[in-house]
């Protein structure tokens, strides 16, 4: 009789293939249309964002916007106690007042450090000129007006900016979407086409190739093409 405890042997067939890899498929095969010259050739993709002349939609799919900042500015507001009465009172009163305030300048402590804050979620757009999430305030992010970026998990795309918008200064923030290996490979090849994550294909799972052709699913060599378009 078969022990239930132990591991069962896995069948033999395709590996499971997740509608992430789905995502993965599709990045790799509008990417070699872009790279190819055949974008234009691609199905309308129908998107809610203001395109520029000539500028087509490749992907849309959800979004959420993460942006690394504080939620205050280390101030808080200090209570003060005029108590009357029994000693006792008076000093409990006092106690208290301190307490509170040492309460509040803590919390003012920790609002005041940086860290990252879920702005919504919305809709994703991506071009070949950029990525565009349509929220209560739009975020626009042209490849060539950023001056970092990376694929901090494979649907996490992260990148800094000058916030023209506002007071000038460098905002960073991540997008996570399922179309974050797109965003970084065409950021990448447009304005970055030195990046280490690029030009080891990093972009990509190590085995995506291999498990799309034991999948039935063979993918079109994007990782290839975008090496040979940044130059190596």
């Amino acid at each position: 009789m078969a022990n239930p405890s132990e591991p069962q042997p896995k069948s033999p067939g395709p590996p499971l293939w997740s509608p992430f890899d789905e995502y993965l498929w599709y990045s790799c095969d509008i990417l070699a249309d872009v790279l190819e010259g055949k974008a234009a050739g691609r199905p309308m993709v129908a998107t809610t964002a203001r395109l520029q002349h000539g500028e087509r939609a490749l992907a849309v799919g959800p979004g959420q916007r993460q942006t690394w900042r504080s939620i205050g500015d280390g101030s808080y507001t200090q209570s003060g106690v005029l108590a009357v009465g029994s000693t006792g009172f008076v000093i409990g009163s006092l106690v208290g007042s301190a307490i509170g305030n040492s309460a509040r300048r803590r919390q003012a402590e920790r609002d005041a450090q940086p860290r990252w804050i879920v702005d919504g979620t919305g809709e994703v757009t991506i071009t070949s000129r950029r990525l565009h999430f349509a929220h209560a305030a739009d975020l626009d992010l042209p490849w060539n007006s950023l001056n970092s970026i990376e694929l901090v998990a494979a649907d996490v795309f992260q990148t800094s900016f000058i916030n023209i918008r506002g007071s000038h200064s460098q905002m960073t923030v991540r997008v996570r979407t399922p179309w974050a290996s797109l965003a970084f490979a065409l950021a990448a090849i447009t304005a970055f086409p030195a990046h280490p994550r690029l030009l080891a294909r990093g972009w990509l799972p190590a085995d995506f190739e291999q498990r799309c052709i034991q999948a039935g699913r063979p993918c079109r060599p994007a990782a290839h093409l975008a090496l040979r378009a940044s130059g190596t």
